[in-house]
């Protein structure tokens, strides 16, 4: 089983309109609204691909009652544990001819510490049937920067591989717990280490813990340093539409991995295919199966040069 969490979850609406621009009325074309969440975008994926998951959480309010409704109409099970608050809700806009989103994210309930703490008893249970943990997204107001570094700690000791997608003080906290994998995209890489080299800021964060770094690039695929050398991986071809999706298939492709114990070059190409095959869909959690198909075998995968710089 691959859990999932998201200590922020939300509830994700989507409106897609001709084009926008500021200071003005917009005719929304279509809506749609979701259960979301980095976490729970992940555990769509993975469900989709046939593997088993279970989300897991924060949620509360009338918000966090629509959240679990809509993952029990979608037959993902949840583990969420309640909080005081009322849940976020996320706005993405996605223009239909060039797929630009805006997006606009609240902060979140505040999280009181009788809540974290039961949060933390029941992620450390459900991490015991776990071969591999994702930690996705924001914290939510009132949780520690240290809190993903104490859940891969927890994680480990129970035996689950951890695989962390966050940004910012988070992000080289959780570094100092050692994950397995971090997951950072190339402008969170820049502003967590300092460093504009992506070979240098990758190795900055495995000399502070991280087990290996996948760089998302938009376009241009992942980049990833490992201990066991370095790759890129280039999708055949671009794709356009909604790209807010597109990191957390890739998530979904590196746990799907992991568990299974793939080779890092295969790893990498199932997570470039799925990741391009999100962007054409019209919201997060979902990919198109032709595209992901035909991108498995299309993708480029070659190794690179560890030294920083030597990249071009």
């Amino acid at each position: 089983m691959i859990l999932t969490v998201t200590l922020n979850a939300a509830l994700d609406v989507t409106y897609v309109v001709d084009d926008l621009t500021p200071h003005a009325s917009h005719r929304v074309l279509t809506t749609h609204e979701r259960a979301g969440g980095k976490g729970v975008n992940v555990s769509r994926v993975l469900a989709s691909l046939g593997r088993p998951t279970v989300v897991t959480g924060l949620c509360g309010g009338p918000t966090g009652d629509a959240i679990r409704r809509d993952l029990a109409d979608a037959g993902l099970p949840d583990q969420f544990v309640p909080v005081a608050g009322d849940s976020r809700r996320t706005l993405t806009v996605v223009c239909r001819d060039d797929g630009d989103a805006t997006v606009f994210n609240p902060a979140g309930p505040h999280v009181g510490t009788d809540e974290w703490e039961a949060f933390t008893a029941r992620f450390q249970r459900l991490a015991e049937r776990a071969a591999v943990v994702v930690l996705s997204g924001s914290l939510p107001p009132g949780l520690p920067t240290d809190a993903y570094a104490r859940l891969v700690r927890l994680a480990a000791r129970a035996g689950a591989a951890t695989v962390l997608d966050t940004s910012g003080p988070p992000l080289l906290a959780g570094v100092g717990a050692r994950p397995d994998v971090v997951k950072p995209n190339a402008v969170e890489l820049a502003a967590a280490t300092g460093l504009s080299d992506p070979a240098a800021a990758s190795a900055e964060l495995r000399e502070r813990g991280a087990g290996a770094v996948v760089v998302s690039r938009g376009p241009e695929g992942l980049r990833a340093t490992t201990p066991l050398g370095s790759w890129r991986a280039v999708p055949a071809e671009n794709l356009t539409g909604n790209p807010t999706g597109a990191g957390d298939a890739c998530v979904a492709a590196l746990a799907a991995g992991i568990a299974s114990g793939a080779a890092w070059p295969d790893l990498l190409r199932e997570a470039v295919a799925l990741s391009a095959a999100a962007v054409p869909r019209p919201v997060a959690g979902e990919f198109d199966p032709a595209t992901y198909h035909r991108l498995r075998t299309s993708t480029l995968v070659e190794e690179i040069p560890d030294a920083p710089g030597a990249e071009r």
